[in-house]
C-alpha cells in the first residue's frame, strides 16, 4: 500500500462542485485527483441556467471545459467509479471499480444525488426535457405553455405556485398525494389553476414530444410540460462506509455538513447536491470552492504543526549532541 502515491486530496465526483474544488485546490499547489464516473445529473438538460457568464451552456460542454481547467493547473482526472473508502493513519484509501486504488490525506465528496422519480410511465423517458422539477432551472423554457403538475406531497403545491408565475395555463393533478388542506385549494382556485382528480396512468407522447397526461379513466389532458417532485437521495455510499450517517430531509436524505462542507468525519468534506439537495450548478460550484478552501486551510495547519514538531526534534537532537 505504501507504494501507492499519497495525494493531498481525492475528490469523488466530476460535476460542477467536484471540478470547482479541484481547480481551487490545484491552484493552491495541492496534488488532487478527481474520480469521475461520467454520469452528471443534468446530462439530459439542454442547458445549464442561472450561471453567470455561461448562461444556457450545454451541461456536458460545461463539464468538459471544467476538466480542461482543472488539468491546466495540475489536477488529475480519473474516469472511473469510486466504490470503496476507508480511513487509516495516513488518511483515506479509495477503491475504484476498475481495480485501482487511490490514497489521500483528505477526501471531498461531490458525488451528487439520485432523483427518485414518480413511477408513472413516460416520466423517466422525458426527464430533464419536458418533465421538470425546478422553475429556476427550466421555467423560462416552458413559460406560457400548458404545464401540468403531478401531485406527490406538500412540495407539489409550492411547485404549482412557482410555475403559475410562468404560465396562465397550469393544471394540477393531485394523483395519489394526501389532501393538502383548505388553504392550498383556495390558493389554486384564486390563481385559476385547473385541478383534475384521479390517478395518472401515464404520459402520452408522439415520438419524443409530450402531448398529454392520461388518467386511469382514459381522460386525457393536453400539456406541453409536466412538473414532478422527485425524492432526492444523496449518493453517500462512501460516506456510510467511513462510518457516517445520513440526515433525513422533507424531500429526501443528505449528508449533513457544517461550515464550508465539513462533515462529522474528520478529514471529509462534502460539496454540491450530496449535502445540499437544492443546489443548482452555480451554487454547487461555489460550494466546491468553499470546501476546497477549507480543506487547503486544514492541510496548511497540519503541515505547519508538522514543521514545528520537526524543528523541535532537530533542535533537541542538536542539543543532545552538544551535551
Amino acid at each position: 500500500m505504501d507504494s501507492i502515491p499519497l495525494h493531498d486530496v481525492v475528490v469523488v465526483g466530476g460535476g460542477a462542485a467536484g471540478l470547482s474544488a479541484a481547480v481551487t485546490l490545484a491552484r493552491s499547489l495541492r496534488s488532487v485527483v478527481v474520480v469521475d464516473a461520467g454520469e452528471p445529473r443534468n446530462a439530459p438538460a439542454g442547458g445549464a441556467h442561472n450561471l453567470l457568464g455561461r448562461e444556457g451552456i450545454p451541461p456536458l460542454e460545461l463539464l468538459a471545459a471544467g476538466r480542461r481547467e482543472a488539468e491546466q493547473y495540475g489536477a488529475e482526472i480519473v474516469a472511473d467509479r469510486a466504490v470503496t473508502a476507508r480511513s487509516g493513519p495516513d488518511g483515506f484509501t479509495v477503491g475504484l471499480a476498475g481495480g485501482g486504488t487511490l490514497r489521500a490525506r483528505r477526501l471531498v465528496l461531490a458525488s451528487g444525488l439520485v432523483d427518485e422519480l414518480p413511477d408513472v410511465p413516460g416520466v423517466r423517458e422525458l426527464w430533464g426535457r419536458s418533465v421538470l422539477h425546478c422553475p429556476y432551472c427550466h421555467g423560462w423554457e416552458v413559460r406560457g405553455q400548458r404545464i401540468g403538475v403531478l401531485g406527490a406531497g406538500p412540495m407539489s403545491i409550492h411547485q404549482t405556485l412557482l410555475f403559475r408565475q410562468l404560465s396562465a395555463d397550469v393544471t394540477f393533478f393531485p394523483h395519489r398525494m394526501p389532501d393538502p388542506g383548505a388553504e392550498a385549494w383556495e390558493q389554486l382556485a384564486a390563481l385559476d389553476v385547473r385541478v383534475v382528480g384521479g390517478q395518472v396512468r401515464r404520459l402520452r407522447t408522439e415520438g419524443d414530444v409530450l402531448r398529454a397526461v392520461v388518467l386511469d379513466d382514459g381522460q386525457e389532458v393536453a400539456v406541453d410540460a409536466v412538473v414532478v417532485a422527485p425524492r432526492f437521495a444523496a449518493r453517500a455510499e462512501l460516506y456510510e462506509q467511513l462510518g457516517g450517517s445520513l440526515s433525513e430531509h422533507p424531500v429526501g436524505e443528505l449528508i449533513a455538513t457544517g461550515p464550508m462542507g465539513r462533515t462529522e468525519i474528520p478529514g471529509v468534506w462534502v460539496a454540491g447536491n450530496a449535502g445540499d439537495l437544492s443546489a443548482m450548478v452555480s451554487s454547487a460550484a461555489g460550494e466546491g470552492v468553499g470546501a476546497a478552501a477549507a480543506v487547503n486551510a486544514d492541510l496548511v495547519a497540519e503541515d505547519a504543526a508538522a514543521a514545528v514538531r520537526s524543528r523541535a526534534q532537530r533542535t533537541a537532537a542538536g542539543a543532545s549532541r552538544q551535551a
